[in-house]
């Protein structure tokens, strides 16, 4: 008859197998991890260009393919409180979520209508170019919807009122009624929206129901029917991130510079 295994072997055994997983688990993070920073900067890069319109939402894209159409997009990284660029910072490595999230590089706020805990000391925006010329700005927003919170890009053309587009590429919403932020119809009802009114004060607003054309409700756009909080959400992170505490001072100096 076999020998029986005591308590002692079995507990080695199983300590065993555990270093063994250990072990090759972080190996294989360690041994992917360059490739996952390329595929996180190449779904970046994508969304970029989707919510600036340069690709399609069905259109399927090699790296390659992405890579060369981003070579018409500058990335620059500026001060939030002054809208200043910073010439000196490396934008291929600079993280935003990372540089929100680190108490060395971020504040505290509270009662903002985003709904964030912190707000980076800088941010990033993407200019997307015509020959020399600034084209449109792409602005990464994010802010609380109903369930989640969410992660996006805000194209605006060069007078920095129009929207060209908006992208979610991150959520938790529900799908069918939340989660149709990210649907291609939704979308579409953006372009040629006016963020600003005359006076430049800031308008947008995702309503309940229907709004007009862009020529007739130009700051108004279409609710989500069965989730008016996500569209509320939509709102308020637009609005937060185009004032004062987010791109405002950018925006501001960028209309009153020579481009």
């Amino acid at each position: 008859m076999p020998r029986e295994r005591g308590t002692g072997y079995t507990l080695g055994f199983a300590a065993a197998v555990c270093v063994v997983c250990s072990i090759l688990v972080s190996t294989a993070a360690v041994a992917l991890r360059d490739r996952q920073d390329a595929n996180r900067a190449l779904d970046r890069q994508r969304n970029v260009l989707l919510a600036g319109g340069l690709v399609q939402p069905d259109e399927k894209l090699s790296p390659e393919d992405i890579e060369a159409r981003f070579e018409g997009v500058r990335a620059v990284v500026i001060e939030r409180a002054t809208g200043e660029p910073l010439p000196d910072v490396d934008t291929a490595s600079f993280d935003l979520r990372w540089e929100g999230q680190n108490p060395e590089t971020s504040q505290p706020v509270s009662g903002n209508p985003a709904g964030l805990a912190r707000l980076p000391d800088r941010l990033l925006v993407y200019q997307l170019l015509e020959g020399e010329s600034i084209d449109q700005l792409v602005l990464p927003v994010e802010g609380k919807g109903l369930w989640s919170t969410l992660y996006g890009f805000l194209a605006l053309d060069s007078d920095t009122s129009t929207v060209r587009g908006i992208a979610f590429y991150q959520h938790g919403e529900t799908p069918g009624l939340g989660g149709e932020i990210d649907a291609p119809r939704w979308r579409e009802l953006w372009l040629g929206r006016r963020v600003l009114d005359d006076q430049g004060e800031i308008r947008i607003t995702v309503i309940k129901g229907r709004a007009g054309s862009p020529a007739e409700d130009p700051h108004r756009v279409d609710g989500l029917s069965g989730a008016t909080l996500t569209g509320n959400g939509v709102t308020n992170l637009t609005r937060f991130w185009l004032g004062d505490e987010g791109y405002g001072p950018y925006l501001g100096r960028f209309r009153g510079e020579e481009r």
